[in-house]
């Protein structure tokens, strides 16, 4: 039996009795943030990143048993098992590995080996492959000349036919061209339909080593073959492939040998290199598949965890011609408080109308910020705001937001439950409003492919992709913590140990019962039991509540400790987030952590939380990030002129630069050359989506909107 213990531990570095002890909580049932906050002292402190990669090591080496399992089934069910091939098997570290030994055995479809077996060539073959100097193969094949087989020449075709698919399935054969090909294959591109206006132009004429060719080059030629404008291939010096399968399978220079030769030669062409292309396609496709999908989680993080503007009151602005601008306000809360549709393009004639709408908004409800989406007549929308600050005492700003996904948001079942008195482009407006107020919290109501921050997103495989991305929204989720009285069931859905119907029930009670008192309340919501409690209960937050570490991240099975960490400090739970708390650190210090951690019955780690805790009860990590880049004015495309210096904000980060909004609607490139004076291999070393950075304009092309931008100050 496999020790996957062992395995994962010497893959990744760690103490063996920590995997063992991992994999026991995983196997149990237990969620990755339960595990990575509360569960420390068992893990070693694992974070969330390191426990979802052992766990989806662990689901690869669980996969690849049960594939070695049902191909040695199927070998020994066909009598062929030997210890050769059960040792080769036991040594198997891959799946592609299991394959090519399975190969041989695998059903097959109709072939020219197949063929050539029912006609009773084997025999022939297998004389052939003994390559014996004294052979005539001409007259070895004379004696298998049938009704079926019409000549000597036509029984040394088959047989050949039958070699070659045997050196097409040579397990070691296989791995040796499968090294060459990935150190020295070259993938090439050509024009399958020329359109010079074409994203894909670059590649009509294009060739790059397979070993370093980047991955959105890959993804790129995948999509241009998909969608008809190119031709690509995989190539290798097909001479010494063919000199290696003839080194292997080749003992002298026989007349039986030439067969031999020559089988192997169409075994390279028409079976060993369209197999050999096809996997390192796939490779590439997967490998650059793996990256996309790894930045694309990195962004979604990124901006999940963008700081929120708490505590304002917002406005928000879906832009829009024909059926004019959605406007909503929300208080602090995000709750609606009202909706308009106004006109602010100066087409309609009714500017001032909007503005007087606007105003009023403002003053009747205090509104402090506004959101202005970046979709259709964004530009002209924020002009419009622009004007309406310029003309009122009141100081307020504003900031365009990404509206990625609030179509989709808006349209769907979810946002019909929330707010069915509104239509569909109103309910958008009021989801603008609310990212600019709490971005986590309206952002995980909508698909996280939909969001706008990755790159050939809808190209991924799409259970690898929703997995990853699923894994990102519940470390977001749980890593901030959630108000148990004020979230959504959406919101709640995504913390630990709450599926889609308990969060569903947890706000019906909310509802009927009114706010929760405590945690322990839970417990009467219906189909949340003690195992979803145990997982979801540190990061559900109950301000106010009577039990002040009901408000905090200490989880419920720690209260105990806690309450003696205090009284062993001489506080009480009335001190918990005061200046007295600040204490705690040095006191405990004072105590010692170890002997501290042993009085407690807990580990130094779960102390080291709870300490940091009890000084600042469910602090928002948000928080200490730079705050969202506001503005009062605004610049048009064509304001930009070379050299000029702006601020701007990272709104995508991609494998070849990162897209700023400077304020102009159309977001400038900054080239991964562009970006730092040292060299970077890729952006994400320097920039994360929402940094705030000052970048200065290389050039503008406003026929093709296109802003090119450089991080790197000019030199005067």
């Amino acid at each position: 039996m496999t020790n996957y213990s062992k395995l994962l531990a010497d893959e990744f570095k760690l103490d063996e009795k920590r995997v063992e002890a991992t994999i026991a909580l995983i196997d149990e049932g237990n969620t990755i943030p339960f595990i990575a906050r509360y569960r420390k002292e068992v893990t070693g402190s694992m974070d969330d990143q390191m426990l979802r990669e052992m766990d989806e090591r662990l689901s690869y080496l669980r996969k690849l048993d049960e594939q070695k399992q049902t191909v040695i089934n199927t070998i020994t069910e066909q009598g062929a098992m030997t210890d050769e091939i059960a040792a080769a098997l036991e040594k198997a570290k891959t799946l592609a590995e299991v394959e090519d030994i399975y190969r041989p055995f695998k059903p097959k479809r109709k072939t020219r080996a197949s063929i050539a077996k029912a006609k009773g060539l084997q025999p022939l073959a297998d004389a052939l492959m003994q390559q014996n100097t004294g052979d005539d193969p001409q007259k070895l094949a004379e004696a298998y000349i049938t009704d079926e087989v019409a000549d000597a020449d036509a029984a040394l075709a088959g047989a050949r036919d039958i070699i070659a698919e045997s050196i097409s399935d040579d397990a070691s054969m296989r791995a040796t061209l499968r090294s060459l090909y990935r150190v020295t294959a070259v993938i090439s591109s050509k024009a399958a339909k020329k359109d010079e206006d074409s994203v894909y132009s670059g590649y009509y004429e294009y060739s790059e080593p397979v070993s370093k060719i980047a991955d959105h080059r890959v993804l790129a030629l995948d999509r241009g073959e998909r969608e008809g404008y190119l031709k690509v291939s995989v190539s290798v010096d097909e001479a010494r492939a063919e000199d290696m399968i003839c080194r292997k399978f080749l003992k002298n220079n026989s007349l039986s040998a030439q067969q031999v030769k020559e089988a192997a030669t169409d075994a390279y062409s028409r079976l060993i290199h369209p197999s050999m292309e096809r996997e390192v396609r796939a490779d590439l496709t997967q490998k650059a598949a793996d990256g996309a999908i790894k930045l694309f989680s990195k962004n979604l993080q990124q901006l999940l965890l963008q700081p929120p503007i708490k505590g304002k009151v917002a406005l928000g602005l879906d832009p829009g011609y024909r059926m004019g601008c959605k406007t909503a306000v929300v208080d602090a809360t995000g709750k609606v408080l009202d909706t308009a549709v106004i006109f602010p393009t100066p087409e309609f004639k009714r500017v001032d109308e909007a503005k007087r709408t606007v105003k009023a908004l403002i003053k009747n409800h205090g509104v402090e910020i506004i959101a202005i989406g970046n979709g259709t007549a964004s530009k002209e929308t924020e002009i419009f705001a622009a004007d309406v600050l310029h003309e009122i005492d009141t100081p307020v700003q504003y900031m365009v937001v990404s509206e990625a996904g609030a179509s989709v948001y808006s349209a769907s079942k979810l946002a019909a439950e929330e707010f069915p008195q509104f239509d569909v482009n109103l309910r958008s407006a009021v989801s603008i409003a609310r990212r600019l107020q709490d971005p986590l919290a309206e952002l995980v109501k909508i698909d996280p492919k939909a969001v706008g921050v990755g790159q050939y997103q809808h190209d991924m495989p799409p259970a690898q992709l929703n997995s990853a991305l699923d894994g990102v929204v519940e470390y977001c989720v749980n890593t901030v913590g959630v108000d148990l009285n004020t979230a959504s069931a959406p919101l709640l859905s995504r913390v630990a140990g709450i599926s889609g119907a308990t969060a569903k029930n947890i706000v019906k009670y909310r509802e009927d019962a009114g706010a929760f008192k405590t945690r322990r309340e839970l417990l009467k919501v219906a189909k949340l039991g003690p195992k979803a409690f145990e997982q979801c209960a540190g990061f559900l937050r109950v301000p106010g509540a009577k039990n002040p570490l009901d408000a905090t991240a200490v989880h419920p099975e720690s209260y105990p400790a806690a309450e003696k960490l205090l009284e062993l400090c001489s506080l009480t739970s009335a001190d918990i987030g005061t200046e007295k708390a600040a204490n705690l650190p040095e006191t405990a210090k004072k105590l010692g952590m170890t002997k501290l951690a042993e009085q407690l019955n807990i580990g130094v780690p779960t102390l080291e939380d709870m300490i940091a805790e009890l000084m600042r009860p469910g602090r928002d990590m948000r928080d200490s990030l730079p705050k969202p880049l506001l503005r009062t004015d605004v610049m048009d495309m064509k304001d930009l002129k070379a050299g000029m210096q702006l601020t701007g904000t990272v709104r995508n980060v991609i494998d070849f630069g990162a897209f700023v909004d400077i304020g102009v609607h159309q977001d400038g490139l900054v080239h991964v050359s562009q970006i730092s004076n040292k060299f970077i291999r890729h952006p994400s070393e320097i920039l994360k989506v929402g940094d705030v950075v000052t970048v200065w304009v290389i050039s503008v092309d406003i026929p093709k909107k296109r802003i090119a931008l450089t991080m790197k100050e000019p030199r005067v």
